[in-house]
């Protein structure tokens, strides 16, 4: 089917657009296959509004008999309602928006039609891969292989085809251990500590069962992780009462007896559903006009994003403790190994590790963590806030995450080289982007569709030189040491850039921003000449 088949009434004239910190004007609708297109009419002006489909989350419709509102909820929070003339108009306009923003074809997304002019982004995908990644870190070679076990992806469907594992470790029993791991996600090294040697591993839960099956092969590749070593650590993202229901439907945990050298610990990390409805919460709250700051607070607290954004720092931390003070290889997993497991490793290799924290190497950290890694983001990201669609597998952990960053580039922010406005962009573009970099659950899946061949990559749009300029902190001053963040309740804070941005202090904030970026960058100038 075309997408014209979607629309009955492409164009609209004389349709009314409210829209957050701008007055209301009147203008010309449009709707393509991709986009809804408001340009306003009145004599002087060219304003014009382009919203991508794919980023609208809800519509709500009220009619009347010559007329009727349709007020649009975005991915992004923004709400905007636009008041069209005729009731017929106004449902074939709704119908249309309801369908186009919910096609589900990755083929007919937008990435797939999108062509930017710079020839520099057509032939260049990603920033990181594995065998680029092993080949720049030579302290690895001696203990470490670069494995193409899965090189068809049939090992593990959500891993790369490329794996870095001990190097007495040979790909048959590679398999073997991937047979005792759900999805296949037999332990694999994520990082590698240049400061003492250590190392952090990351799988899915092992099929331990009822029965406390074993596999010799896993246990095998984790003696190889830790060699000579005393001891290492599991950091668990589930409770002990979660492991123990999980081992009752076919999961489980590593025994002392089987794993004698490695030291459980578990810390509870909610994901899926319940993260979900703690996003909603949050969004209804900053929604609230009552104005009672009472009430507001009590929403705040009950919505428990905070309570997340916590309990993912102080693990991360955990983690980094492990490795970079107490001198111990460690493994992380919870269930799948691709949400919890993914945001704790990626946030404890930005505490430790420096060349995380510049522009380029946060952007690569992302590729490697979560790309390469096999987070869903097409199912994750289908919904933000305010969707009325009962939720499937939905769950905001990549802006968990992104919250998290906030945090310690606002309690560090001379650490990290890029800006508040990167954090926002990635935020914006996981729901809905011009860019395939965040289409599909898994590089295989990427692969198989040709998203790595007929669409255009983010991050390398990122780097070009005037988005590098205007995603860097201006204030960036490189430190070798970890950055420790605090998680007290005191020191964490509402993403007012992200939660309240279609507000006018929002808006203030980022004015602030830009003149402290243009300020550096005048005495930048100065200092040269």
């Amino acid at each position: 089917m075309e997408f014209s088949d979607h629309i009955k009434t492409a164009n609209v004239e004389d349709v009314e657009l409210r829209q957050p910190l701008h007055p209301p004007s009147r203008g010309t609708l449009c709707i393509t296959g991709h986009h809804l297109l408001f340009s306003e009419r009145e004599e002087g002006s060219s304003q014009q509004v382009l919203l991508l489909l794919r980023n609208i989350d809800a519509i709500e419709k009220r009619m009347s008999a010559s007329s009727g509102t349709i007020t649009i909820k975005c991915k992004d929070l923004r709400v905007l309602q636009l008041d069209i003339p005729g009731m017929e108009q106004c449902l074939n306009i709704a119908h249309s928006i309801e369908t186009l923003s919910s096609l589900d074809r990755v083929s007919e997304m937008y990435p797939f039609f999108f062509r930017p002019n710079d020839p520099s982004l057509q032939d260049q995908w990603g920033l990181s891969t594995p065998e680029k990644h092993y080949a720049e870190m030579e302290e690895l070679h001696k203990r470490w292989r670069l494995s193409s076990v899965n090189k068809s992806y049939s090992v593990c469907p959500s891993y790369p085809p490329a794996v870095i594992v001990p190097k007495c470790i040979d790909d048959e029993t590679l398999k073997n251990s991937a047979k005792f791991r759900q999805g296949g996600r037999f332990p694999v090294l994520c990082y590698y500590h240049r400061k003492n040697g250590m190392v952090i591993m990351r799988s899915s839960q092992p099929l331990t069962g009822a029965n406390r099956k074993r596999c010799k092969e896993d246990e095998l590749l984790l003696q190889a992780v830790i060699e000579d070593s005393d001891k290492g650590f599991i950091i668990d993202t589930r409770s002990s009462q979660q492991v123990q229901q999980a081992r009752m439907t076919g999961g489980g945990f590593e025994s002392k007896s089987c794993y004698n050298c490695w030291k459980r610990l578990h810390r509870q990390m909610e994901r899926g559903k319940p993260l979900q409805e703690s996003l909603i919460k949050l969004v209804e709250a900053c929604g609230d006009e009552s104005h009672n700051v009472d009430r507001w607070l009590s929403k705040l607290e009950n919505s428990k994003w905070l309570s997340h954004v916590q309990t993912a720092l102080s693990t991360a931390g955990l983690l980094a403790e492990c490795v970079e003070r107490d001198g111990h290889s460690a493994l992380v997993h919870g269930y799948e190994g691709t949400d919890c497991t993914l945001l704790v490793c990626t946030l404890a290799q930005l505490i430790m590790d420096p060349s995380c924290r510049t522009l380029e190497g946060f952007l690569a950290l992302l590729d490697r963590e979560w790309l390469q890694a096999g987070h869903s983001f097409q199912q994750r990201c289908a919904h933000s806030a305010f969707s009325h669609a009962r939720l499937q597998q939905e769950s905001p952990i990549f802006l968990l995450l992104l919250d998290c960053v906030w945090q310690i580039w606002r309690q560090f922010p001379l650490a990290l080289g890029f800006s508040e406005a990167l954090l926002l962009r990635l935020a914006n573009e996981v729901y809905a982007s011009d860019y395939g970099t965040f289409l599909c659950n898994s590089d295989q899946e990427r692969c198989a569709l040709g998203v790595k061949d007929r669409t255009r990559c983010l991050f390398r749009a990122l780097l070009r030189p005037a988005e590098r300029d205007y995603y860097s902190n201006p204030l960036y001053e490189p430190t070798e040491l970890a950055i420790w963040p605090s998680v007290h309740p005191q020191s964490l804070q509402l993403w007012q850039g992200f939660f309240l941005r279609w507000t006018q202090q929002a808006r203030h904030l980022e004015a602030v921003q830009e003149e402290i970026r243009n300020l550096v960058n005048e005495w930048a100038r100065m200092t040269q000449r």
